[in-house]
């Protein structure tokens, strides 16, 4: 790609205590994109997570976000880079104590500058793009399924429209019809909205259905990353335990197919 890096993780070696989990990793992301993180248990990817955000810092290396080293950002400088990204947590982490309406408008509020209506307005936008009315705006967390859930705390990750979207096992615990319906909300608004988008997951389907690029973690590094077609052709026993076992052959058989095609339907 030679589009200028949104996020770059440059030489990263982290490590806790004398466990080394990173050792000279790099990996760019690009504006827009769909990167998918896979790994085995235990290979990093919560962590690399973690120091993308700046909640970690490494032993050695640097994490660049838009442009500069993350924690350079201090003060005033990193409250306005928190409000660039959303964060989609696996289990949702809404504020059990809170409605609907208040989990979404928190962000909003945080910033102290928007009057009552304007939150108002944009809580219920966000509410209608994840296919929810305003009567919902009105229950709480324990009044709410699996799928609703992870559709409130979407809507609260992109209550700032945000240009990351960073997604913790973002189907994990829905049941097949409703992991489908999730994917293609996010797809959906991807489309429309734009923002660049950092999964981590290990389900099949999902990275099928949304990665435009997939980024391998084994051996404390980036193993390979490029597009799922390329990936799976790389001959690594993760990859082949992962990608080519009988579920990864059949979630991903039609890419598979696609790609003997020479990408063609």
């Amino acid at each position: 790609m030679t589009a200028t890096p949104i996020i770059s993780v440059q030489h990263l070696t982290t490590a806790f205590g004398t466990h080394v989990v990173h050792q000279d990793l790099s990996l760019d992301i690009y504006p827009k994109e769909i990167l998918a993180l896979v790994g085995g248990s235990g290979s990093g990817k919560t962590t690399l997570l973690r120091q993308i955000l700046g909640l970690d810092r490494p032993r050695e290396g640097v994490v660049k976000v838009f442009g500069r080293p993350v924690h350079d950002y201090t003060g005033q400088d990193r409250i306005a880079l928190t409000h660039r990204w959303g964060m989609l947590f696996q289990a949702g982490a809404l504020f059990s104590a809170l409605p609907v309406f208040d989990n979404i408008a928190l962000p909003l509020r945080e910033l102290h500058h928007l009057p009552e209506s304007l939150i108002r307005d944009v809580v219920l936008m966000r509410l209608s793009w994840m296919g929810l009315t305003e009567r919902d705006a009105g229950l709480m967390p324990s009044d709410l399924s699996g799928g609703m859930i992870k559709r409130v705390a979407l809507a609260r990750a992109l209550a700032l429209d945000p240009e990351l979207l960073f997604l913790d096992e973002p189907t994990a615990g829905l049941d097949p019809q409703r992991a489908d319906e999730f994917v293609e909300l996010i797809r959906v608004l991807h489309r429309e909205l734009g923002f660049t988008v950092v999964m981590v997951t290990h389900d099949l389907d999902t990275i099928g259905a949304l990665a435009s690029r997939v980024a391998v973690l084994a051996e404390k590094k980036v193993l390979v990353e490029g597009s799922l077609e390329a990936v799976m052709a790389t001959k690594h026993p993760f990859i082949e335990a992962f990608f080519h076992s009988e579920r990864g052959v059949r979630a991903l058989g039609a890419t598979a197919a696609k790609d003997v095609n020479h990408g063609k339907p």
